[in-house]
């Protein structure tokens, strides 16, 4: 866990960082403001088809079920955008690890941190509107940062994961393609999680998505809050997947320049 708050290290995530902006949303007329108009786009999609079907879960309100697949879409488009992106970065910096020492760190670090601003600047405000509109309650917008935490965590020991099993085993972005898969059909970005037959819902509620999406969304456009247990479980989960993401990453390490 030390590696990730070394200063090369942070330095070097800096540097990438600005690059990965830079060419990203180069040209590009709303930037990083992308990250919020994606899922506006298409949760409204989304609400014009199911939104008769599923209103009726939300209070037969049109703009609150177009607002829980609005969070779906977020959550899902971060983690999954994320560690899609961060899978290829060792591989394709290769050159650079070649010319000069650089932690191996920092390119699947930078691409997580670049996807996470996007949606800090994009997204989060978004969020934190919908909450202060549905709820009235400060304390709910501050509360958002729970399981933004957890989504946070789980994000970047995902992305260590894939982007050093990327150098070894090059079928890995074919793996993780179908994985992506699942996730989303297991994930309630559409529809709501009460509509689920209990034993199936068992299952889907292994995808770690799918309580943050949950806890963001009882926070978001309730007045309740999740339950203390449940809360503590998001977090634990994140936690235990960015360790165990720092810690297969510092295993792979010290062969990777023999693969690249």
């Amino acid at each position: 866990m030390t590696r990730l708050v070394d200063p090369q290290l942070a330095d070097t995530v800096g540097v990438l960082f600005q690059r990965t902006l830079k060419t990203r949303y180069r040209g590009s007329f709303l930037g990083v403001l992308w990250s919020a108009v994606s899922p506006l786009a298409m949760a409204s999609v989304y609400a014009a088809i199911f939104g008769h079907v599923f209103a009726a879960h939300y209070g037969n309100s049109l703009v609150r079920y177009a607002s829980a697949v609005y969070i779906g879409l977020a959550v899902s488009q971060l983690f999954i955008a994320g560690t899609a992106q961060a899978l290829p970065s060792i591989v394709a910096g290769s050159g650079l690890l070649n010319k000069i020492r650089i932690p191996f760190e920092a390119f699947p670090l930078s691409t997580v941190a670049a996807y996470g601003f996007q949606h800090l600047v994009g997204t989060v405000p978004v969020l934190a509107a919908l909450t202060l509109i549905d709820t009235g309650d400060p304390l709910h917008v501050i509360a958002l940062l729970v399981p933004l935490a957890a989504l946070a965590m789980l994000t970047v020991g995902v992305a260590l994961i894939v982007s050093g099993a990327d150098v070894f085993f090059r079928d890995v972005p074919y793996i993780y393609d179908l994985a992506t898969f699942f996730i989303l059909l297991t994930s309630p970005i559409f529809y709501p999680a009460s509509i689920v037959a209990p034993n199936v819902l068992r299952i889907l509620a292994l995808n770690p998505l799918f309580q943050i999406m949950e806890e963001l969304r009882i926070l978001i456009l309730t007045r309740s809050w999740p339950e203390l247990g449940s809360t503590a479980l998001t977090l634990g989960e994140g936690a235990l997947v960015l360790a165990v993401g720092v810690a297969a990453f510092a295993a792979m390490r010290g062969h990777f320049m023999e693969e690249l």
